[in-house]
């Protein structure tokens, strides 16, 4: 059994509790992804049916919302590799379910869904925006300065990411002190 398991009552399933065992926080989950997607759909369906000839200007020209298709990755690198990126979005969508589905420390459960959750957003542009079937552009409309134009999925996929590195750094951490408490252990013995 997965060491990350736990019960219904949230004891160890391995110290004789019958109860059925679950992994994963997947209402946190199921919420944070749902909410990113119909933020990130919604909003490109305000920015295609807003924007196109009518871009917004916050700040000068250095903050505002404009419409940009964006057929490659990101960066707007590998524009040519539009089915590709598809398909690679489809296997990372499945891993990041499945790991989800394991994972039970909440930073970690938020960060995973987070990315999942933008990739998804990204997916359906993929698959259902125009020229076609897994050729489809990404609307990416919030511009700021110098930085690429991007969109709500992209900035849930950042968020997470750096959510999974702190959660990474925590871990080291934790790993570090364990180790160091149990040396000093040894030597007191």
């Amino acid at each position: 059994m997965p060491s990350d398991a736990v019960s219904d009552t949230g004891s160890d399933p391995g110290h004789g509790d019958p109860g059925p065992v679950r992994t994963g926080r997947p209402l946190l989950a199921t919420a944070i992804v749902l909410g990113v997607l119909a933020l990130d759909q919604l909003s490109k369906w305000w920015a295609v049916e807003q924007l196109p000839n009518d871009p917004v200007r916050l700040i000068g020209d250095d903050i505002g919302f404009v419409v940009v298709r964006n057929t490659g990755s990101a960066f707007s690198l590998f524009q040519a590799f539009t089915p590709f990126l598809a398909v690679v979005a489809i296997v990372v969508a499945v891993i990041l379910v499945r790991t989800v589905r394991r994972t039970r420390d909440t930073l970690m459960v938020v960060g995973l869904s987070l990315v999942l959750g933008g990739a998804l957003g990204n997916l359906m542009d993929r698959l259902f925006r125009a020229p076609g079937f897994l050729r489809g552009a990404v609307v990416d409309f919030v511009h700021v300065s110098d930085f690429p134009t991007f969109n709500v999925a992209d900035s849930a996929i950042t968020i997470g990411a750096i959510l999974i590195v702190i959660w990474a750094v925590r871990a080291d951490l934790r790993e570090r002190r364990e180790e160091r408490d149990g040396a000093n252990a040894g030597v007191d013995v």
